[in-house]
């Protein structure tokens, strides 16, 4: 069966999974564990993710981001690769550290938020990393002890979690850990980060009760939710896939999207690359940017080579694109006059 791809949505829950290949260690020392994670506090900051909760295993990892503006796949295309080569690097070794695919979950929020933070965060103590919950605070590679006031992470956002157990720090803390105690009789709870009907349906008895009922809840592997919330997550992606189809098979390409962005603003198509910082050109530059990667779905490297420009620029020139298109109303299918 093909793979399908990736979810993503702009100020969304995602659990991200990467594991070692063929079960392999992706941390071998200190050094490793330094590296990733001055990667990802950079990361994080840069692009204006929030980290909920993290745990790094000698074999594999857990991530709970919620998105910016920035999609989850160019910052784990990022943050993967980057810490690859210097793994290879350290280790003189060569070839792949990861599987193929990262796993992507995207998450219902109000429902999974509180969970997903104690079982990432349990993570240490499964892999039997630790001997106990009291001693989690203290497990350097794993965000816990960051809520708990024992690290201090300046990327990782700790407010948000702790704003769930309490209106005082020192008696959010404390209800904090009791929950994560108590979640340390649960085990693995594959419901978490297995089948999409088994999360939707909360779980392998909610299943079995709706099948006696006749009933059915709409599921997907790559979603966390109640059916509902599946529903229009699946639906959302679909009527952005359509357009983006549509778009493709009318035959816009980057050419044409240049040619298009600079009669709008009124410039030479020279002047799109280079470095000039004149207010069209800057507006001209934006808006192709944004229409490449959220009309078109083009990689930012691609965007970035093209126009000789930063990657983080073209992040930006992304985010400040949807400001424009939305202030001034532009849609790029009616300027083409292509009917979706």
């Amino acid at each position: 069966m093909p793979r399908q791809a990736r979810i993503d949505a702009p100020c969304a829950l995602h659990h991200i999974i990467a594991r070692g290949i063929e079960r392999s260690k992706i941390f071998l020392e200190d050094a490793d564990y330094a590296d990733f994670l001055r990667r990802l506090g950079h990361l994080m900051l840069q692009t204006e993710t929030k980290c909920f909760a993290w745990a790094l295993i000698p074999n594999h990892l857990h991530l709970l981001f919620k998105s910016g503006n920035v999609p989850i796949a160019t910052i784990m295309r990022r943050l993967l690769t980057g810490y690859a080569t210097g793994f290879n690097r350290r280790h003189q070794r060569s070839g792949h550290l990861f599987q193929n695919r990262y796993k992507s979950i995207l998450c219902q929020e109000d429902i999974y938020l509180k969970e997903l933070v104690r079982y990432i965060h349990l993570n240490p103590l499964r892999a039997r990393l630790v001997g106990d919950v009291n001693a989690l605070s203290d497990y350097p590679y794993a965000g816990h002890g960051a809520i708990m006031g024992r690290q201090i992470n300046e990327w990782q956002t700790t407010d948000t979690i702790l704003a769930l157990f309490g209106n005082k720090l020192s008696q959010a803390r404390y209800n904090y850990f009791e929950y994560v105690a108590a979640g340390a009789e649960l085990g693995r709870q594959p419901s978490l980060t297995g089948g999409g009907l088994i999360r939707s349906a909360g779980g392998w008895a909610g299943v079995q009760l709706l099948r006696k009922a006749g009933g059915f809840q709409k599921s997907d592997e790559r979603i966390l939710g109640d059916g509902d919330f599946v529903e229009s997550v699946l639906a959302e992606a679909g009527e952005k896939m359509t357009r983006r189809f549509g778009l493709n098979g009318k035959g816009l390409n980057l050419d044409q999207l240049q040619q298009t962005v600079v009669a709008l603003v009124g410039i030479n198509p020279e002047e799109l690359v280079g470095a000039s910082k004149a207010r069209k050109v800057v507006k001209a530059r934006i808006l192709f940017c944004y229409w490449a990667v959220r009309e078109l779905g083009l990689p930012m490297t691609e965007i970035a080579q093209r126009l000789k420009i930063a990657l983080p620029t073209v992040s930006v020139a992304v985010q400040k694109g949807e400001q424009i298109v939305r202030g001034e109303g532009l849609d790029i299918g009616n300027m083409l006059n292509v009917n979706i």
